[in-house]
Protein backbone atom coordinates (compact mmCIF):
# COMPACT_ATOMS: atom_id res chain seq x y z
CA UNK A 1 0.00 0.00 0.00
CA UNK A 2 1.23 3.50 -0.77
CA UNK A 3 2.15 5.80 2.11
CA UNK A 4 -0.95 7.32 3.63
CA UNK A 5 -1.63 11.04 3.33
CA UNK A 6 -4.66 10.89 5.61
CA UNK A 7 -5.29 9.63 9.16
CA UNK A 8 -4.91 5.90 9.66
CA UNK A 9 -8.12 3.82 9.47
CA UNK A 10 -10.13 4.25 12.62
CA UNK A 11 -9.05 7.80 13.32
CA UNK A 12 -12.09 9.73 14.41
CA UNK A 13 -14.15 6.59 15.03
CA UNK A 14 -16.50 6.60 18.03
CA UNK A 15 -14.60 5.66 21.18
CA UNK A 16 -15.23 2.30 22.85
CA UNK A 17 -13.89 1.17 26.16
CA UNK A 18 -12.33 -2.27 26.40
CA UNK A 19 -15.00 -4.87 27.09
CA UNK A 20 -17.90 -2.63 26.07
CA UNK A 21 -20.34 -4.09 23.56
CA UNK A 22 -19.90 -2.73 20.06
CA UNK A 23 -21.87 -3.21 16.87
CA UNK A 24 -20.52 -3.79 13.38
CA UNK A 25 -21.98 -1.44 10.78
CA UNK A 26 -20.27 -3.21 7.88
CA UNK A 27 -21.49 -6.73 7.01
CA UNK A 28 -18.30 -7.31 4.99
CA UNK A 29 -15.92 -6.94 7.93
CA UNK A 30 -15.50 -8.94 11.14
CA UNK A 31 -18.04 -8.42 13.90
CA UNK A 32 -16.28 -7.86 17.22
CA UNK A 33 -18.45 -8.12 20.32
CA UNK A 34 -15.79 -6.35 22.41
CA UNK A 35 -12.32 -4.94 21.97
CA UNK A 36 -9.23 -6.82 23.19
CA UNK A 37 -6.72 -5.51 25.75
CA UNK A 38 -4.46 -2.71 24.54
CA UNK A 39 -0.69 -2.41 24.88
CA UNK A 40 1.73 0.37 23.89
CA UNK A 41 4.97 -0.39 22.04
CA UNK A 42 7.67 2.31 21.83
CA UNK A 43 10.53 1.78 19.35
CA UNK A 44 13.98 3.25 20.01
CA UNK A 45 15.91 2.69 16.76
CA UNK A 46 19.57 3.22 17.70
CA UNK A 47 22.32 0.80 18.74
CA UNK A 48 25.96 1.33 19.60
CA UNK A 49 26.77 -1.23 16.89
CA UNK A 50 24.60 -3.17 14.43
CA UNK A 51 24.96 -6.92 15.04
CA UNK A 52 25.58 -9.04 11.90
CA UNK A 53 22.56 -11.32 12.57
CA UNK A 54 20.03 -8.57 13.33
CA UNK A 55 17.21 -7.71 10.91
CA UNK A 56 15.32 -5.42 13.30
CA UNK A 57 14.89 -1.73 12.54
CA UNK A 58 18.06 -0.64 14.34
CA UNK A 59 20.66 1.87 13.24
CA UNK A 60 24.23 2.33 14.45
CA UNK A 61 24.72 5.59 16.30
CA UNK A 62 26.66 8.15 14.26
CA UNK A 63 27.54 10.93 16.68
CA UNK A 64 24.94 11.92 19.26
CA UNK A 65 21.48 10.39 19.51
CA UNK A 66 18.91 13.19 18.88
CA UNK A 67 17.33 12.31 22.19
CA UNK A 68 15.27 15.41 22.96
CA UNK A 69 13.94 15.66 19.40
CA UNK A 70 13.02 11.98 19.32
CA UNK A 71 11.24 12.08 22.68
CA UNK A 72 9.17 15.05 21.49
CA UNK A 73 8.36 13.18 18.26
CA UNK A 74 7.18 10.11 20.18
CA UNK A 75 4.77 12.23 22.21
CA UNK A 76 3.48 13.92 19.04
CA UNK A 77 3.11 10.52 17.34
CA UNK A 78 1.01 9.32 20.28
CA UNK A 79 -1.16 12.45 20.21
CA UNK A 80 -1.88 11.93 16.50
CA UNK A 81 -2.93 8.33 17.20
CA UNK A 82 -5.10 9.08 20.23
CA UNK A 83 -8.46 9.25 18.38
CA UNK A 84 -8.01 5.57 17.47
CA UNK A 85 -7.78 4.47 21.12
CA UNK A 86 -9.94 6.94 23.07
CA UNK A 87 -11.06 5.53 26.40
CA UNK A 88 -9.07 2.29 26.13
CA UNK A 89 -6.88 1.33 29.07
CA UNK A 90 -3.23 0.43 28.45
CA UNK A 91 -2.15 -2.75 30.25
CA UNK A 92 1.52 -2.87 29.26
CA UNK A 93 4.21 -0.60 27.82
CA UNK A 94 7.29 -1.97 26.07
CA UNK A 95 10.37 0.06 25.11
CA UNK A 96 12.03 -2.00 22.37
CA UNK A 97 14.76 -1.46 19.85
CA UNK A 98 17.48 -1.01 18.95
CA UNK A 99 18.82 -0.29 22.40
CA UNK A 100 16.35 1.73 24.52
CA UNK A 101 18.91 1.90 27.33
CA UNK A 102 20.83 4.42 25.19
CA UNK A 103 18.21 6.93 26.33
CA UNK A 104 18.69 8.65 29.67
CA UNK A 105 16.49 7.89 32.66
CA UNK A 106 15.24 11.48 32.39
CA UNK A 107 13.94 10.82 28.86
CA UNK A 108 12.19 7.60 29.90
CA UNK A 109 10.66 9.47 32.84
CA UNK A 110 9.42 12.22 30.51
CA UNK A 111 7.90 9.67 28.12
CA UNK A 112 6.10 7.74 30.83
CA UNK A 113 4.75 10.97 32.31
CA UNK A 114 3.49 11.98 28.86
CA UNK A 115 1.84 8.59 28.38
CA UNK A 116 0.08 8.81 31.75
CA UNK A 117 -1.19 12.30 30.92
CA UNK A 118 -2.73 11.14 27.64
CA UNK A 119 -3.85 7.56 28.19
CA UNK A 120 -5.63 5.61 30.94
CA UNK A 121 -2.76 3.47 32.25
CA UNK A 122 -3.65 0.41 34.35
CA UNK A 123 -2.52 0.64 37.97
CA UNK A 124 -0.61 -2.64 37.60
CA UNK A 125 0.76 -1.80 34.13
CA UNK A 126 3.81 -3.86 33.15
CA UNK A 127 6.49 -1.47 31.83
CA UNK A 128 9.42 -3.22 30.13
CA UNK A 129 12.65 -1.71 28.86
CA UNK A 130 15.16 -3.58 26.72
CA UNK A 131 18.83 -3.07 27.59
CA UNK A 132 22.21 -4.30 26.40
CA UNK A 133 25.09 -4.99 28.82
CA UNK A 134 27.39 -2.46 27.13
CA UNK A 135 25.06 0.36 28.24
CA UNK A 136 24.67 -0.45 31.94
CA UNK A 137 25.34 2.15 34.61
CA UNK A 138 23.96 1.56 38.10
CA UNK A 139 22.66 5.10 38.60
CA UNK A 140 20.94 5.16 35.21
CA UNK A 141 19.11 1.92 35.94
CA UNK A 142 17.97 3.13 39.35
CA UNK A 143 16.60 6.13 37.47
CA UNK A 144 14.66 3.86 35.10
CA UNK A 145 13.08 2.12 38.07
CA UNK A 146 12.15 5.42 39.72
CA UNK A 147 10.60 6.58 36.43
CA UNK A 148 8.21 3.62 36.45
CA UNK A 149 9.96 0.89 34.50
CA UNK A 150 9.23 -2.31 36.43
CA UNK A 151 10.56 -5.01 34.10
CA UNK A 152 13.95 -5.23 32.40
CA UNK A 153 14.90 -7.39 29.40
CA UNK A 154 18.67 -7.80 28.98
CA UNK A 155 20.23 -8.90 25.68
CA UNK A 156 22.88 -11.29 27.00
CA UNK A 157 22.90 -13.67 23.94
CA UNK A 158 25.71 -15.81 25.44
CA UNK A 159 28.04 -15.99 28.42
CA UNK A 160 30.85 -17.37 26.26
CA UNK A 161 33.34 -14.65 25.16
CA UNK A 162 34.15 -16.56 21.97
CA UNK A 163 30.52 -16.67 20.91
CA UNK A 164 29.93 -13.05 21.88
CA UNK A 165 32.75 -12.03 19.55
CA UNK A 166 31.33 -14.21 16.75
CA UNK A 167 27.94 -12.50 17.20
CA UNK A 168 29.50 -9.05 17.02
CA UNK A 169 28.32 -8.07 20.50
CA UNK A 170 29.87 -5.02 22.18
CA UNK A 171 30.06 -6.70 25.61
CA UNK A 172 32.05 -9.63 26.99
CA UNK A 173 31.07 -12.28 29.52
CA UNK A 174 32.21 -10.18 32.51
CA UNK A 175 30.06 -7.24 31.40
CA UNK A 176 27.10 -9.59 30.93
CA UNK A 177 27.35 -10.80 34.52
CA UNK A 178 27.91 -7.28 35.82
CA UNK A 179 24.81 -6.05 33.97
CA UNK A 180 22.69 -8.70 35.70
CA UNK A 181 24.05 -7.63 39.10
CA UNK A 182 23.23 -3.97 38.40
CA UNK A 183 19.76 -4.91 37.17
CA UNK A 184 19.00 -7.04 40.21
CA UNK A 185 19.87 -4.16 42.53
CA UNK A 186 16.89 -2.22 41.16
CA UNK A 187 14.52 -4.79 39.56
CA UNK A 188 12.99 -8.09 40.59
CA UNK A 189 11.26 -8.70 37.24
CA UNK A 190 14.03 -9.46 34.74
CA UNK A 191 14.31 -11.37 31.48
CA UNK A 192 17.54 -12.57 29.89
CA UNK A 193 17.66 -13.01 26.11
CA UNK A 194 20.00 -15.75 24.90
CA UNK A 195 20.64 -17.45 21.57
CA UNK A 196 21.61 -21.00 20.68
CA UNK A 197 22.90 -22.92 17.64
CA UNK A 198 25.61 -20.27 17.42
CA UNK A 199 28.60 -20.44 15.04
CA UNK A 200 30.69 -23.41 16.14
CA UNK A 201 28.67 -23.95 19.32
CA UNK A 202 28.79 -27.42 20.87
CA UNK A 203 26.06 -28.95 23.06
CA UNK A 204 28.40 -28.63 26.06
CA UNK A 205 28.86 -24.90 25.41
CA UNK A 206 25.12 -24.42 25.06
CA UNK A 207 24.56 -26.22 28.37
CA UNK A 208 27.10 -23.91 30.00
CA UNK A 209 25.08 -20.90 28.80
CA UNK A 210 21.91 -22.40 30.25
CA UNK A 211 23.58 -23.14 33.57
CA UNK A 212 24.84 -19.56 33.76
CA UNK A 213 21.37 -18.24 32.97
CA UNK A 214 19.79 -20.48 35.62
CA UNK A 215 22.43 -19.37 38.09
CA UNK A 216 21.35 -15.75 37.63
CA UNK A 217 18.05 -16.58 39.33
CA UNK A 218 15.85 -14.32 37.19
CA UNK A 219 12.15 -15.17 36.68
CA UNK A 220 12.10 -15.14 32.87
CA UNK A 221 14.45 -16.51 30.19
CA UNK A 222 14.19 -16.34 26.39
CA UNK A 223 16.19 -18.70 24.16
CA UNK A 224 16.18 -17.99 20.43
CA UNK A 225 17.51 -20.24 17.67
CA UNK A 226 19.98 -18.20 15.60
CA UNK A 227 18.63 -17.90 12.07
CA UNK A 228 20.20 -16.29 9.02
CA UNK A 229 17.79 -13.50 8.15
CA UNK A 230 17.76 -11.84 4.70
CA UNK A 231 19.53 -8.50 4.33
CA UNK A 232 21.99 -9.18 7.16
CA UNK A 233 25.78 -9.72 6.99
CA UNK A 234 25.30 -13.27 8.31
CA UNK A 235 22.97 -14.02 5.41
CA UNK A 236 25.42 -12.63 2.85
CA UNK A 237 28.42 -14.34 4.47
CA UNK A 238 27.03 -17.30 6.44
CA UNK A 239 29.06 -18.52 9.40
CA UNK A 240 29.42 -22.26 10.07
CA UNK A 241 26.39 -23.15 12.19
CA UNK A 242 25.55 -26.48 13.89
CA UNK A 243 23.66 -28.81 11.55
CA UNK A 244 20.00 -29.67 12.14
CA UNK A 245 20.74 -32.71 14.30
CA UNK A 246 23.20 -30.80 16.48
CA UNK A 247 20.80 -27.85 16.79
CA UNK A 248 18.00 -30.22 17.82
CA UNK A 249 20.27 -31.80 20.43
CA UNK A 250 21.11 -28.35 21.80
CA UNK A 251 17.44 -27.36 21.86
CA UNK A 252 16.51 -30.54 23.75
CA UNK A 253 19.32 -30.00 26.27
CA UNK A 254 18.20 -26.40 26.88
CA UNK A 255 14.59 -27.48 27.36
CA UNK A 256 15.50 -30.24 29.79
CA UNK A 257 17.73 -27.95 31.87
CA UNK A 258 15.15 -25.16 32.06
CA UNK A 259 12.32 -27.52 32.94
CA UNK A 260 14.54 -29.05 35.61
CA UNK A 261 15.08 -25.55 36.99
CA UNK A 262 11.34 -25.00 37.39
CA UNK A 263 10.77 -22.89 34.27
CA UNK A 264 7.67 -23.36 32.12
CA UNK A 265 7.97 -23.18 28.32
CA UNK A 266 4.80 -21.12 27.83
CA UNK A 267 5.71 -19.82 24.35
CA UNK A 268 7.98 -21.03 21.55
CA UNK A 269 11.09 -19.20 22.80
CA UNK A 270 10.01 -18.06 26.26
CA UNK A 271 10.44 -19.73 29.65
CA UNK A 272 9.19 -18.36 32.96
CA UNK A 273 8.68 -19.30 36.57
CA UNK A 274 4.99 -19.79 37.37
CA UNK A 275 3.13 -16.49 37.17
CA UNK A 276 6.11 -14.55 35.77
CA UNK A 277 5.24 -14.68 32.07
CA UNK A 278 5.70 -11.48 30.04
CA UNK A 279 2.24 -9.93 29.94
CA UNK A 280 3.08 -7.66 27.00
CA UNK A 281 4.19 -10.56 24.82
CA UNK A 282 1.24 -12.70 25.92
CA UNK A 283 -1.00 -9.95 24.59
CA UNK A 284 0.68 -10.31 21.18
CA UNK A 285 0.24 -14.09 21.13
CA UNK A 286 -3.39 -13.81 22.21
CA UNK A 287 -4.10 -11.47 19.29
CA UNK A 288 -4.55 -8.46 21.52
CA UNK A 289 -4.14 -4.89 20.32
CA UNK A 290 -1.04 -2.72 20.46
CA UNK A 291 -0.38 0.82 19.43
CA UNK A 292 3.16 1.12 18.07
CA UNK A 293 4.93 4.48 18.05
CA UNK A 294 8.47 5.34 16.98
CA UNK A 295 10.56 4.77 13.85
CA UNK A 296 9.46 1.59 12.09
CA UNK A 297 7.03 0.59 14.86
CA UNK A 298 4.22 -1.79 13.93
CA UNK A 299 0.75 -1.68 15.41
CA UNK A 300 -2.48 -3.68 15.42
CA UNK A 301 -5.77 -2.08 16.42
CA UNK A 302 -9.31 -3.46 16.48
CA UNK A 303 -12.52 -1.57 15.90
CA UNK A 304 -16.16 -2.61 15.86
CA UNK A 305 -16.08 -3.65 12.21
CA UNK A 306 -12.41 -4.06 11.27
CA UNK A 307 -8.90 -4.89 12.41
CA UNK A 308 -6.02 -2.80 11.11
CA UNK A 309 -2.23 -3.04 10.98
CA UNK A 310 0.06 -0.05 10.59
CA UNK A 311 3.76 0.72 10.20
CA UNK A 312 5.58 3.96 11.01
CA UNK A 313 8.30 5.41 8.78
CA UNK A 314 11.43 3.33 9.27
CA UNK A 315 14.44 5.65 8.93
CA UNK A 316 14.84 7.82 12.06
CA UNK A 317 15.47 11.07 10.14
CA UNK A 318 12.49 10.52 7.87
CA UNK A 319 10.33 9.50 10.84
CA UNK A 320 11.17 12.77 12.62
CA UNK A 321 10.30 14.74 9.49
CA UNK A 322 7.01 12.89 8.90
CA UNK A 323 5.95 13.37 12.52
CA UNK A 324 6.63 17.09 12.15
CA UNK A 325 4.31 17.00 9.11
CA UNK A 326 1.63 15.25 11.16
CA UNK A 327 1.76 11.90 9.33
CA UNK A 328 3.99 9.36 11.11
CA UNK A 329 2.22 6.33 9.58
CA UNK A 330 3.82 5.04 6.39
CA UNK A 331 1.41 2.17 5.72
CA UNK A 332 -1.94 1.17 7.14
CA UNK A 333 -4.16 -1.64 5.98
CA UNK A 334 -7.34 -3.33 7.04
CA UNK A 335 -6.99 -7.08 7.48
CA UNK A 336 -9.13 -9.03 5.05
CA UNK A 337 -11.33 -11.78 6.41
CA UNK A 338 -9.18 -14.30 4.53
CA UNK A 339 -6.09 -13.12 6.44
CA UNK A 340 -7.58 -13.18 9.91
CA UNK A 341 -7.38 -16.96 10.39
CA UNK A 342 -3.67 -17.04 9.56
CA UNK A 343 -2.88 -13.89 11.55
CA UNK A 344 -4.58 -15.30 14.65
CA UNK A 345 -2.99 -18.76 14.32
CA UNK A 346 0.45 -17.31 13.62
CA UNK A 347 0.33 -15.80 17.10
CA UNK A 348 -1.84 -18.10 19.22
CA UNK A 349 -0.18 -21.36 18.14
CA UNK A 350 3.14 -20.10 19.52
CA UNK A 351 1.63 -20.63 22.97
CA UNK A 352 2.21 -24.08 24.43
CA UNK A 353 -1.30 -24.08 25.91
CA UNK A 354 -2.86 -22.90 22.65
CA UNK A 355 -6.16 -21.04 22.84
CA UNK A 356 -9.81 -21.39 23.70
CA UNK A 357 -12.19 -21.64 20.75
CA UNK A 358 -14.12 -18.71 22.20
CA UNK A 359 -10.97 -16.56 22.07
CA UNK A 360 -10.71 -17.10 18.31
CA UNK A 361 -14.31 -15.96 17.86
CA UNK A 362 -13.85 -12.98 20.19
CA UNK A 363 -10.57 -11.69 18.72
CA UNK A 364 -11.28 -12.26 14.99
CA UNK A 365 -15.04 -11.79 14.78
CA UNK A 366 -15.20 -15.07 12.82
CA UNK A 367 -16.65 -18.45 13.67
CA UNK A 368 -14.19 -21.32 14.21
CA UNK A 369 -15.69 -23.01 11.13
CA UNK A 370 -13.65 -20.52 9.07
CA UNK A 371 -10.54 -22.49 10.09
CA UNK A 372 -12.02 -26.00 9.93
CA UNK A 373 -10.14 -27.34 6.88
CA UNK A 374 -6.60 -26.49 8.07
CA UNK A 375 -7.49 -27.49 11.64
CA UNK A 376 -8.62 -30.89 10.42
CA UNK A 377 -5.46 -31.37 8.36
CA UNK A 378 -3.19 -30.25 11.21
CA UNK A 379 -4.90 -32.68 13.56
CA UNK A 380 -4.58 -35.53 11.03
CA UNK A 381 -0.85 -34.84 10.73
CA UNK A 382 -0.38 -34.92 14.49
CA UNK A 383 0.58 -31.26 14.68
CA UNK A 384 -2.39 -30.13 16.71
CA UNK A 385 -4.67 -31.35 19.52
CA UNK A 386 -8.21 -30.06 19.95
CA UNK A 387 -11.63 -30.59 21.38
CA UNK A 388 -14.76 -28.45 21.21
CA UNK A 389 -13.35 -25.98 23.75
CA UNK A 390 -9.59 -25.79 23.28
CA UNK A 391 -6.96 -26.00 20.53
CA UNK A 392 -3.22 -26.35 21.11
CA UNK A 393 -0.10 -27.46 19.22
CA UNK A 394 1.15 -30.97 19.95
CA UNK A 395 4.81 -31.56 20.84
CA UNK A 396 5.37 -32.30 17.15
CA UNK A 397 3.55 -29.10 16.22
CA UNK A 398 5.70 -27.07 18.59
CA UNK A 399 8.87 -28.54 17.10
CA UNK A 400 7.70 -27.99 13.50
CA UNK A 401 5.77 -24.77 14.07
CA UNK A 402 6.40 -23.39 10.57
CA UNK A 403 4.86 -26.51 9.00
CA UNK A 404 1.84 -26.12 11.26
CA UNK A 405 1.38 -22.42 10.47
CA UNK A 406 1.70 -22.88 6.73
CA UNK A 407 -1.48 -24.95 6.78
CA UNK A 408 -3.38 -21.73 7.59
CA UNK A 409 -1.91 -19.53 4.86
CA UNK A 410 -4.60 -17.75 2.82
CA UNK A 411 -5.06 -19.25 -0.64
CA UNK A 412 -3.13 -22.41 0.19
CA UNK A 413 -4.39 -25.44 -1.66
CA UNK A 414 -5.48 -28.18 0.69
CA UNK A 415 -3.03 -31.05 0.87
CA UNK A 416 0.16 -29.06 0.18
CA UNK A 417 2.92 -29.57 2.72
CA UNK A 418 5.19 -26.93 4.20
CA UNK A 419 8.87 -27.10 4.89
Amino acid sequence: MAPSDHPAPGAGAPPHREGESVTAPSPAGPRLAKLPPLALYVHIPWCVKKCPYCDFNSHQVRGEVPEREYVEALVTDLEIALPQVWGRRVHSVFFGGGTPSLLSAKSIDSLLAAFRARLPIAADCEVTLEANPGTFEAEKFRGYREAGVNRLSIGIQSFDPKHLRALGRIHDDREARRAIEIAQAAFDNINLDLMYALPGQTPAEARADVEAALGAGVPHLSFYHLTLEPNTPFHRHPPALPDEDAAAEIQDAIGAALAGGGYINYETSAWALAGRECRHNLNYWRFGDYLGIGAGAHGKLSFADRITRSTRWKQPKEYLQRVAEGRPVQESRELARADLVFEFMMNALRLSQGFAVGAFVERTGLQIAAAEKPLREAEARGLLIRDHEYIRPSELGQRFLNDLLQLFLPGRKEGLTGS
